[in-house]
């Protein structure tokens, strides 16, 4: 018996068939999958943004400590030679209080950097969006506040603000641990610890501590998930330098990334019930299907189909539905995922044409009026815009449940069809 037969079945059974179940099936499918690739790459668009904030900007992907000031120049020539090793960053940080126009002060974190940062570091100039002025600090008095800072300080470009150092004596002033700087620029990271407590100024204005290890080199590297082997490479090229800390962009916030990964761990799950709900509704779908074709499948069997051709009958409907609605949802959760900001615009207006047409009705009654509809208000959220970030391997891994969980299914449900006789079936018949 020619093997095409299967094929033919199983594409009647789905196509031909008076039931819907395939339909919804193909739709369920459809769903999940396009939930859980825009629900993902908004997550990804959140926590990759805060990861990188942290890493760019703040920790950098490896760091180098307790080293003699003097040697500086030698252990960036040195590291500078690894292979994978992107930029060598001096900086120097110390806490602080800072003062603006209102009487009130906020505790600021003060890192010190080379005017010339932001050309050795391409990474870092891409992660500070400047809302007003520019990456300044040429002058030793220049300074850089973070934009939630100089909003709760009621500063701006132009203005001055009073530091006071917590940890060390700046240089500025003959007075003690008191110096005033000229605000050059208004930085945003989108990471909100960053905005209301960083500011940036020249190192050299930075207080010089007792003990010489302020100084620190942060290092990015090409690919921060080659951090370890990196890391292995620049020790043995300073085994002559006794006493270096180095340290991985692992060893920072540790417990903030993994609360991350457990985070985007659990959605995954959570959403990911939903393959489990449709692939039980599947499952039942085929095993009524079975019931219901018995004599069909008797006759299949007698005139000489297996039971495992006559098993890959339904198999290959639970392919096709599960292939057919991973294959929808892919597409349509990438063209939603790839422009949520248009998409939540789109929404945000049918919304808004709602409301707007309640208020025209509820101004003639006289009622109260409902408001205007915003997903995501500035004035609520920390943010900009709903950020998106899409991950193949993710995609495939999505794609790939939508397709097995039917796949499965099926697979389970047609184990019924070895257990029927065609005697029994067409005795009768």
């Amino acid at each position: 018996m020619r093997k095409n037969w299967i094929l033919f079945i199983a594409s009647r059974y789905i196509f031909k068939g008076r039931s819907s179940s395939p339909v919804l099936a193909v739709l369920g499918i459809a769903v999940g999958v396009l939930a859980l690739i825009v629900i993902i790459a908004v997550m990804n668009g959140f926590q990759l943004g805060f990861i990188e904030s942290i890493l760019e900007v703040s920790s950098y992907h490896l760091r180098i400590e307790y080293f003699p000031e003097e040697n500086v120049n030698d252990l960036q020539q040195i590291v500078l030679s690894v292979p994978g090793v992107r930029a060598v960053v001096p900086f120097k940080e110390f806490q602080a209080l800072a003062r603006g126009r209102r009487s009130g002060q906020q505790a600021v974190l003060v890192r010190g950097l080379d005017y010339n940062t932001l050309n050795i570091d391409r990474d870092m100039a891409y992660k500070l969006d400047f809302e007003d002025g520019f990456f300044d600090i040429r002058d030793k008095n220049n300074i850089l506040l973070g934009s939630e800072l100089a909003r709760r300080l009621s500063l701006g470009v132009g203005d001055t603000v009073n530091l006071y150092s917590i940890t060390g004596i700046l240089s500025t002033e003959e007075e003690g641990g008191h110096g005033n700087f000229y605000i050059t620029g208004v930085f945003r990271t989108g990471y909100y610890e960053y905005d209301c407590s960083w500011a940036f100024l020249n190192m050299e204005n930075v207080p010089f501590l007792d003990n010489e290890s302020d100084l620190k080199l942060g290092i990015k590297i090409d690919n921060r998930f080659n951090d370890r082997h990196t890391l292995e490479q620049i020790r043995r090229r300073l085994t002559d330098y006794k006493g270096l800390k180095l340290t991985s962009w692992r060893d920072y916030n540790r417990s903030f990334f993994g609360a991350l990964r457990t985070e985007k761990l659990f959605m995954f799950i959570l959403v990911g019930l939903i393959f489990i709900v449709v692939g039980l509704n599947i499952f039942q779908a085929q095993r009524r299907s079975v019931l219901q074709r018995r004599e069909e499948i008797g006759l299949l069997r007698a005139v000489g189909g297996s039971k495992r051709a006559v098993q890959l009958v339904f198999i290959i409907d639970g392919a096709i539905i599960g292939f057919t609605g991973a294959c929808i949802g892919l597409f349509i959760g990438l063209s939603i995922a790839s422009n949520i900001p248009d998409f939540f615009t789109f929404i945000e207006r049918i919304v808004n044409a709602v409301l707007y047409m309640i208020n025209y009705i509820t101004s003639h009654l006289g009622l109260g009026m409902t408001g205007h509809f915003s997903v995501f208000s500035p004035a609520v959220f920390y943010i900009k815009e709903i950020p998106s970030r899409i991950l193949p391997y993710e995609v495939v891994i999505i794609f790939m449940f939508g397709f097995l969980s039917s796949l499965m299914a099926a697979w389970i449900a047609s184990m019924k069809v070895t257990k029927i006789q065609p005697a029994e079936v067409l005795r009768n018949e």
